[in-house]
């Protein structure tokens, strides 16, 4: 292959993995959400961060509750994640867990002295870093499957584009100049060398699969790394002790890795004995965003609060990897001409695709009122908007054309999937001279127009207890949830003929907050 044909042929494996512009707009909901996040304490109240200061949460959450320190503090929370899930794939269920260590929350602040003859009584600065999101994640499942196979896909893109055999022949590199391997440059292309997909004509469509009538038995895995975390600066001042103001802005920073297989094992094929699709996604991106807010302190048991956050502006790189391979039965296959053969190749990667693009998240807006129980404890609870359906997802990597229409089609996909959400949250905090025992909930909205009979709402529960000393203090939290996601291996023409694989996700995570005043 000439050095222009590579660039050539790269060109059109990545347009073709990215004429699913679905994928993009799935991505954009992925690195937007937000569930429980701050110190142990704010999460055991479920995650309100609208009308309640003095805690280090306020920092990315509501700022004006910065104006509520009178002493410096510094803070760090350790905690464990156990993720448990549950697949369903054509009527067999499958489970799988893991548990991993995390540091989701640290800051410090630093507060002035009152100025008792002031209007403006005091002000803090604080710094934090927090995690936002967290991509850990693990599922399998498993299925017969008398309908299709993920051959029968790769042989209906190949006849959509009436690809030619000549084409898939120079789709092919017997011997990358960067490795010294065989290197194909589409999924088409590297199952044509493999006999898996064979042509009806000399010119190549349409195009068969070299089993299509045993029924297979399907395994697939899923596992994902990686968080969304950020560090924050934020500023706040408390007049007369009755309103509080503060600002922030957050710097992002997106590390996602995943990787999936896909198995299918032929059952009494006298030809294949399984093939198995694999592939990796490694993602990086930084952010930035800022939030407003205030906390209007009514009278001594009431207070009002509020906090608007602009989008979250996100640059991405993106590398995407596949890899396939296959067994034969006796090592060989029923070449084009009818007659057993040695196939030259049973494994060959596929070319990696780089892309970068660029995401506007959401807007946000939180209000919330808190109420307090004279010395005994308090009441807090606040209500969320997330603005899904106004997320942008654009790109300079392609020419001026196809930038474009990335751009508009991506756009299209998230109208029409997603929504903007409400959500809610209440928690409440009982005070015993220096023990406190808090327990919350919140309601995550689901943002999918259409949830296909998959109801991907969130209802999540916490609580916790905590310790208050005079220079001391420490907070214990555990919360559980349980939601549902859907994972669709592949994607025919009629729908009869593939399935989706239903998952029931059940995090449990336990927090530890400890800090010091000084």
């Amino acid at each position: 292959m000439t050095r222009s044909y590579y660039g050539a042929s790269f060109l059109l494996a990545l347009l073709s993995y990215f004429s699913s512009y679905g994928q993009y707009a799935s991505d954009a909901l992925r690195y937007s959400e937000m569930d429980l996040t701050g110190s142990a304490r704010f999460q055991a109240l479920g995650g309100n961060h609208a009308a309640l200061g003095g805690d280090p949460s306020t920092i990315h959450g509501n700022p004006a509750g910065l104006g509520f320190y009178n002493r410096s503090e510094f803070t760090i929370s350790p905690g464990f994640t156990n993720i448990g899930t549950k697949a369903n794939y054509i009527g067999e269920n499958s489970s799988d867990s893991k548990t991993n260590f995390n540091i989701p929350q640290a800051s410090l602040i630093i507060s002035s002295q009152p100025g008792f003859q002031r209007k403006w009584k005091r002000s803090s600065l604080g710094i934090s870093f927090s995690r936002q999101q967290s991509f850990q994640d693990v599922y399998n499942f498993a299925g017969v499957n008398n309908r299709s196979a993920y051959v029968d896909k790769v042989v209906q893109d190949a006849n959509f584009d009436k690809v030619s055999a000549a084409q898939l022949e120079a789709d092919f590199e017997p011997s990358d100049p960067n490795t010294g391997r065989p290197l194909a440059y589409s999924i088409p292309a590297a199952y044509y060398q493999m006999y898996l997909i064979n042509p009806s004509t000399a010119a190549g469509p349409p195009y068969s699969a070299l089993d299509r009538n045993s029924v297979v038995d399907q395994l697939g895995s899923y596992s994902a790394t990686g968080a969304n975390s950020q560090w924050t600066i934020a500023y706040a001042g408390n007049l007369n002790d009755k309103f509080y103001i503060g600002g922030n802005v957050g710097f992002n920073r997106l590390r996602y890795k995943y990787t999936r297989y896909l198995t299918d094992n032929y059952i009494d094929s006298p030809e294949i004995i399984y093939t198995e699709q694999s592939e990796d996604l490694t993602v990086t991106g930084t952010g930035i965003n800022v939030s407003l807010g205030v906390i209007y302190k009514v009278n001594p048991t009431f207070q009002l609060g509020g906090v608007i956050m602009s989008p979250t502006f996100t640059s991405i790189k993106e590398t995407f990897s596949q890899y396939t391979n296959a067994g034969f039965v006796d090592g060989k296959v029923t070449g084009p001409d009818g007659t057993l053969i040695t196939p030259d190749y049973t494994a060959l990667a596929i070319a990696p695709n780089d892309f970068e693009y660029s995401l506007t998240g959401p807007m946000r807006g939180n209000i919330g009122a808190t109420v307090f129980l004279q010395d005994k404890g308090f009441i807090t609870g606040s209500i969320e908007y997330a603005g899904y359906s106004g997320m942008r997802v654009r790109t300079k990597y392609l020419n001026s054309t196809d930038n474009n229409d990335f751009k508009a089609n991506t756009r299209s996909e998230i109208t029409d999937t997603f929504r903007n959400t409400v959500n809610f949250r209440l928690g409440g905090e009982f005070r015993a001279n220096m023990l406190r025992f808090r327990v919350g909930g919140a309601y995550i909205g689901d943002p999918y127009l259409n949830n296909d009979g998959i109801k991907r709402d969130k209802l999540i529960l916490s609580a916790g207890l905590g310790y208050r000393g005079s220079r001391f203090f420490a907070d214990l939290t555990g919360s559980y949830s349980s939601y549902k996601t859907a994972y669709t291996p592949y994607v025919l023409d009629n729908a009869a003929d593939y399935s989706s694989v239903e998952i029931t996700h059940k995090p449990i995570n336990v927090m530890v907050t400890i800090g010091t005043f000084f």
